[in-house]
């Protein structure tokens, strides 16, 4: 059954059965096949771009849907819920709109932000290398000024939607001076020298891409670059924040469609002459994957308001990821063992769900990394 909410307006509460809709008619019949054929879903972007909602939290007056994070992120759950690559992929198509938005020049948020944020374009972000994952700072890919352009040269990991995207948002290398020698570029897909090795071979979210980009003699205007030299780092970061907020919602979409399925089962399921769910050993378990779901919401709920107060949120961030995706991966894993022997086949969703929540644990800052994390914030 669908999570219960307690929504501030009839906007949003229409907002939301608008997301529901969507995701029933056009996410759910399609997830399975997508998934089994590793088939990147584009048009369901357009479709969902074309629905506002991969505008949600931008401005009215840039093309967005001017709704709180709040809100966003209870719809990025419901995408969640229904199919993780696609959350995953608004999440990061949200992620790389955000240095343009947030830093960019008037010129380019008016040049480049309306096709983004309608979903025309699809955009895909490149900060991690293949040496450098949670130490950023250590990226080796450079940009060196040519008169009138940058020319980039390196290879950034682990991108989502590479090869499918329509725009990268990438940091390289302007300076050596450690992280504050890192600048932010917007890259459209057709320019010349762009590369992409053939996509990983994943656990799961196999109907999303993720696929190592070659910056190869890349020449794009000065114009292209995204805030000051040198501020690359703090862009990259900045977006982190709200990035880390996008995979709390998406595997708290998965918990719930893990509970969901698990409670069903279990109310159908009979042995020793009484259904599963009645049993106090299935019954509890089915209690805590409840509450760790909702424990999981009201974190992501509690940082998304620090953000739309404009107060810090960094720490709160980082306790929302760390709690969700830790969650996810716990009640995933006892969604299988609800479902016994028929959880570990793919008649059912939940050992994908359960292959999906791991990596939840891992991109947007592994959860070793938030620990780190909220353990400076608490010495400060």
């Amino acid at each position: 059954m669908p999570a219960e909410r307690l929504l501030p307006s009839p906007e949003a509460e229409d907002l939301i059965s608008l997301t529901r809709e969507l995701c029933e008619k056009e996410l759910l019949p399609r997830v399975v096949e997508a998934e089994r054929d590793e088939v990147f879903p584009r048009e369901v972007f357009r479709t969902l771009g074309r629905a506002g909602l991969l505008s949600l939290p931008y401005p009215e007056e840039v093309g967005g849907g001017a709704q709180p994070y709040e809100i966003y992120l209870q719809v990025l759950e419901e995408i969640g819920a229904a199919w993780a690559s696609v959350g995953v992929g608004v999440s990061v198509h949200v992620l790389s709109c955000f240095p343009i938005f947030a830093f960019g020049s008037d010129a380019q948020r008016a040049r480049w932000l309306p096709e983004m944020l309608s979903g025309e374009l699809l955009g895909a972000y490149c900060l991690s290398e293949a040496h450098a994952g949670s130490d950023p700072a250590a990226m080796r890919s450079r940009a060196v000024r040519d008169g009138d352009d940058y020319v980039l040269n390196g290879a950034k990991a682990w991108t989502t939607h590479g090869g499918h995207a329509d725009f990268y948002t990438v940091m390289a290398r302007t300076g050596d001076d450690g992280g504050r020698g890192i600048s932010c570029f917007h890259v459209p897909a057709d320019t010349p020298g762009l590369a992409f090795d053939r996509p990983e071979e994943k656990m799961g979210l196999t109907g999303s891409a993720t696929v190592t980009v070659r910056l190869e003699d890349v020449r794009v205007p000065a114009d292209h670059l995204v805030g000051a030299e040198g501020q690359g780092l703090a862009i990259a970061l900045a977006a982190l924040d709200a990035g880390r907020l996008g995979i709390a919602a998406v595997a708290t979409g998965l918990s719930q469609a893990a509970l969901d399925h698990a409670v069903a089962y279990a109310k159908q399921r009979e042995a020793f002459g009484k259904a599963i769910i009645d049993h106090q050993g299935l019954g509890f378990l089915l209690a805590d994957m409840a509450a760790a779901t909702e424990t999981a919401r009201a974190a992501y709920l509690s940082a998304a308001r620090f953000k739309d107060a404009g107060r810090p949120y960094g720490r709160q961030a980082s306790i929302a990821k760390l709690t969700a995706t830790d969650n996810a991966m716990k009640v995933t894993t006892d969604a299988v063992q609800v479902l016994g022997g028929a959880g570990y086949t793919r008649d059912f969703p939940v050992e994908r769900f359960m292959r999906e929540a791991k990596i939840t644990q891992i991109f947007e800052g592994t959860n070793q990394i938030q620990r780190l994390v909220i353990s400076r914030h608490l010495a400060r």
